[in-house]
């Protein structure tokens, strides 16, 4: 196994709404209960691991941990159940840019303050650990239900890359791209703690 990098090194990031673990084997039957909350590998829009195929995509993120291009995380919600999985990825060290992407939530956490506070932990890492100067998000054009949530975040949209890869089911997927700079990270923080302090309705 290579060294680890500042990048790949396993960390835990944690806050009140949610907790990311590094992915392992010992994620595995919490992820496939999560995978089955909403069915969420019947969606075809989005990439997600059948509870068949858990144990291999775990092997598979791990390999690109271990590749130094991906740093995968196990995403727990308050009450410390396993909600689903996060990255880093397409790492570039030089540059210090990450894409914070290969994410998915079961349905009972979906529309909570999960993902915002997961998100808010990811960036706070990359910006202000890694010094990263950009953080991408990615997501395919159709998914409105991703692109919103990208966009409340406080991304911007950088441009769509179309016909830019082939689905599982053949169909070509247009990628919109979205990102937030380094500059953009002191006002964009302020936005998404706010978003997870303010009362939510029921």
């Amino acid at each position: 196994m290579p060294p680890f990098t500042d990048f790949t090194r396993p960390i835990t990031l944690t806050g009140p709404q949610a907790r990311l673990e590094p992915l392992s084997h010992d994620h595995l039957e919490g992820l496939i209960d999560a995978t089955r909350d909403g069915e969420l590998w019947k969606l075809w829009y989005t990439p997600v691991p059948a509870p068949e195929r858990m144990a291999a995509e775990i092997d598979r993120r791990l390999g690109l941990r271990d590749a130094g291009s991906m740093h995968p995380f196990t995403v727990l919600d308050a009450g410390g159940r396993v909600a689903g999985m996060t990255t880093f990825m397409n790492i570039d060290a030089v540059n210090r840019r990450v894409e914070i992407g290969s994410t998915w939530t079961r349905a009972a956490c979906q529309r909570s303050g999960l993902n915002t506070q997961s998100k808010l932990l990811l960036l706070t890492d990359a910006f202000e650990r890694l010094g990263c100067i950009a953080v991408e998000f990615r997501t395919h054009r159709l998914n409105q239900q991703s692109r919103r949530a990208i966009e409340r975040l406080g991304a911007q949209l950088d441009g769509i890359l179309r016909s830019h890869l082939r689905m599982p089911d053949g169909t070509l997927r247009d990628t919109c791209v979205y990102s937030i700079t380094a500059t953009e990270w002191p006002t964009v923080k302020t936005h998404l703690q706010w978003q997870l302090d303010k009362p939510r309705s029921a």
